[in-house]
């Protein structure tokens, strides 16, 4: 496995391999865990080679986020991704990404000021920005990311389309622990107990999903049920609760068709993001 810091660099790899040989993508902030692995083995199936991008990308952190106490184990990543069949790691540093004077950020209008936007406001303005500098620098010809962080996913795919970014978005299932917490770096934050109190996110967003394939479709009603489960956990702040439309993530008044229903919870100083798509005829 090879390491390429240099964006320079990685361009010529990438020039030089993708008219023979198809790149997968995997873009990470690192403190890798299962689910990354899952989108690095699968893109090692999919592809001809694998790079992975380790890059906590400061412009996607509010002021008061936790950027600088971001897990962060270079080392330990390195051999996870050799493990699981990565070819490249490219670990460029911010000051190359970013560059003194620099000028120039994405936004997508609407998508990014729903959900997780409301809360983070400037959060997807960095995510785009950055997964375009890296499809750019990369040139993969298959890029992967987790359905956990679905909005995230949904303007990447939206973004790709209108830029006219020649790359497939393959969205994987969300990986989850045996007791069905789903995994994120930042659950490294969570004390025991938090770890205990955390599951209250998937456990609620399955008692939901269990209501709707019983054919219970009051939104107000699901949405009241979902409000008191998370309640019940002392140790758990609610952010959010969705029922949004998958393609424009707007707030539904009527379950039908393509729907994102999803959850932001605190449990103590961590928030935590979680979800599951429906179609309902």
């Amino acid at each position: 496995m090879k390491i390429i810091r240099n964006i320079s660099s990685m361009q010529k790899y990438s020039l030089k391999c993708r008219d023979k040989k198809k790149i997968g993508f995997v873009p990470t902030m690192g403190y890798l865990h299962e689910g990354h692995l899952s989108l690095i083995k699968r893109a090692r199936k999919e592809n001809d080679i694998v790079v992975l991008s380790i890059f906590v990308n400061p412009i996607q952190f509010g002021p008061k986020e936790d950027f600088e106490k971001y897990p962060r184990d270079f080392k330990r990543d390195e051999r996870m991704s050799k493990s699981a069949g990565a070819d490249i790691i490219f670990y460029p540093s911010w000051k190359d990404m970013y560059p003194e004077g620099y000028k120039t950020y994405l936004e997508v209008k609407d998508l990014q000021d729903h959900l997780c936007g409301r809360s983070r406001p400037g959060h997807f303005k960095g995510v785009a920005t950055v997964v375009a500098k890296l499809f750019n620098i990369v040139q993969p010809f298959n890029a992967y990311f987790g359905q956990k962080d679905a909005q995230q996913c949904i303007i990447i795919k939206q973004m790709t389309r209108d830029l006219n970014i020649p790359v497939n978005i393959k969205v994987l299932e969300t990986f989850r622990e045996s007791d069905g917490l789903a995994m994120s770096s930042r659950n490294s934050y969570l004390l025991p107990k938090e770890r205990k109190a955390a599951l209250v996110v998937s456990r609620t967003l399955l008692a939901i999903k269990k209501n709707i394939l019983s054919g219970e479709r009051n939104i107000n009603l699901l949405s009241v049920k979902a409000n008191k489960l998370i309640k019940k956990e002392p140790l758990a702040r609610l952010d959010y609760f969705s029922f949004a439309d998958e393609n424009t993530l707007e707030k539904i008044t009527k379950l039908s068709g393509n729907v994102l229903v999803s959850a932001a919870v605190w449990i103590g100083k961590t928030r935590l993001i979680d979800n599951f798509r429906i179609g309902i005829k």
